[in-house]
């Protein structure tokens, strides 16, 4: 059985969207719940979550490692499955997400499309059906067993950016990680608000700044400095 937990700050307008997306193309036996742990929205992202049916809570600190870790806490799945709140899973994800697992897979996630049909996207995505650590983020989503998110040590808070691929890292040392070949379709509003070239040269350049070794307030300096609307 899979937990789905949307960690979400200010997603008034996509929340109740994706809620409805995952209970209709998802097998609703075999989902738990849907967590939403919200980072103290200042608009009406909590209530429509929960007018939506999920089970929203008001995470004590805001971020999205300290959230996703807070609505697992609440989950009772044996399988959690993160999701950010403008991505939709693809059709039959829970089956997937299932077969995946029983073939001993104890982590995975999906390749990446976007909602706008942009060349340069397209490419993009094209290297995430890789199992390369370089192409993998956020936005793929990420199922894994909980009892090996627990040993694995969860997310880590103290990490504002890139705390997914930080935590596959490790998760990659204890189990086999696979990636589902269908795709999440995610929303290109930032590419969009930022400039499509911009906002990848933007993401490279904090990549890079990662593997390097900078601080994490060094990340999200830079990041504030040339993403604008950001929700860091």
């Amino acid at each position: 059985m899979i937990s789905v937990i949307i960690p979400t700050f200010n997603e008034e307008a996509q929340i109740a969207k994706t809620i409805r997306w995952i209970r209709r193309n998802g097998n609703e036996q075999l989902i738990t719940e849907i967590i939403v742990p919200d980072g103290g929205s200042t608009d009406t992202t909590f209530q429509k979550a929960r007018d939506a049916g999920a089970l929203a809570v008001v995470c004590p600190r805001k971020g999205r490692a300290a959230q996703m870790n807070y609505g697992a806490s609440f989950a009772k799945g044996t399988v959690l499955y993160f999701l950010h709140a403008d991505t939709l899973p693809p059709v039959n994800f829970t089956e997937d997400i299932l077969q995946a697992v029983s073939a001993n897979r104890c982590a995975g996630c999906f390749m990446l499309s976007f909602d706008h049909n942009h060349w340069f996207l397209k490419a993009n995505c094209w290297f995430t059906r890789f199992n390369v650590d370089a192409v993998r983020f956020g936005d793929q989503s990420l199922f894994v067993r909980r009892d090996i998110f627990m040993n694995a040590g969860k997310f880590n808070e103290s990490l504002v950016v890139l705390e997914d691929q930080e935590l596959i890292k490790r998760l990659k040392k204890r189990c086999a990680f696979i990636v589902v070949k269908k795709q999440v379709i995610t929303s290109a509003r930032k590419y969009l608000q930022n400039g499509v070239y911009r906002t990848q040269g933007v993401f490279f350049v904090i990549y890079l700044m990662y593997r390097l070794g900078y601080s994490q307030q060094k990340l999200v300096s830079t990041y504030r400095k040339l993403i604008q609307q950001d929700k860091l």
